[in-house]
């Protein structure tokens, strides 16, 4: 049945031949589970977990398709419209999808995603704006997501973490985070991502930052060190600690050159 406001279908998500390989190869214990039910978000994160320790080297390009792919979760339950209290109508685009939806006045656009929409990548992490894991992209820039309110997006274009890959392929700076092991729980990771693909198109139209050597400079892209990454990049906290990791993955995006993986040189 499509649910409310929803109005493209989302792609299938019955695995394909090679895929039951390579949860029969890497996840035998999980196998019956995932054929019954399909991939989940513990099924998710322990695949994330043998790419960041390189054991899919071999099956990386079956990985990645999956990795691309929707996973199922439980449906939240159904919202009485009549129990939303200053009910307000709201139209706007996610991830290319027209969505329209009745949201109490209050609601933010983070809970929206997370629990009207099953769009559950943006984290709920402090819910004050600090910790960046809520991070999003509208209309091109990055944003808190638990710091907006879903009725302001009206109109608006938003791009959560399900939205950056096309197709079975990964975005670049996706591709970067696994290749440098940019994460090690996960949680921040989705914000992290969110908020350098913004940040790497602010840096290509010139836009300028504390740390930026003047603010005389002409307009144009600006060539990003590596000190200047972490400062673009410091509303987004990793409690994990794997800074190094995340500002080579990022470096690597923005110079199109290949760098050194931290990890593999401690």
């Amino acid at each position: 049945m499509m649910k409310e406001g929803m109005m493209d279908e989302n792609e299938s998500s019955e695995l394909t031949e090679d895929e039951k390989r390579l949860f029969a190869d890497l996840m035998p214990e999980d196998l019956s589970e995932i054929l019954d039910t399909g991939v989940n978000r513990r099924h998710f994160l322990k695949l994330m977990t043998l790419a960041g320790g390189g054991i899919l080297a071999a099956q990386s390009a079956v990985a990645e398709q999956l990795m691309t792919r929707p996973f199922n979760e439980a449906a939240p339950a159904d919202y009485a419209l009549e129990s939303i209290e200053n009910g307000v109508n709201v139209s706007f685009k996610v991830n290319g999808t027209a969505r329209k939806l009745t949201v109490d006045s209050r609601m933010t656009l983070l809970d929206t995603l997370r629990e009207r929409l099953d769009l559950t990548g943006s984290k709920k992490g402090c819910d004050h704006g600090q910790c960046g894991a809520c991070t999003v992209i509208i209309n091109g820039h990055r944003v808190l997501s638990c710091l907006t309110l879903a009725a302001s997006c009206e109109g608006k274009t938003v791009q959560t973490i399900e939205g950056l890959a096309q197709g079975n392929s990964l975005h670049p700076v996706q591709e970067a985070f696994l290749k440098h092991d940019g994460f090690q729980c996960g949680f921040c990771t989705p914000g992290q991502i969110c908020s350098a693909v913004a940040m790497l198109d602010e840096a290509k139209k010139g836009h300028l930052s504390y740390v930026s050597e003047t603010v005389r400079q002409p307009a144009g892209p600006a060539k990003l060190s590596n000190e200047e990454i972490r400062e673009r990049m410091s509303g987004n906290i990793c409690r994990c600690g794997a800074y190094p990791n995340i500002v080579a993955a990022i470096q690597e995006v923005h110079s199109g050159k290949p760098v050194e993986q931290v990890f593999r040189s401690v």
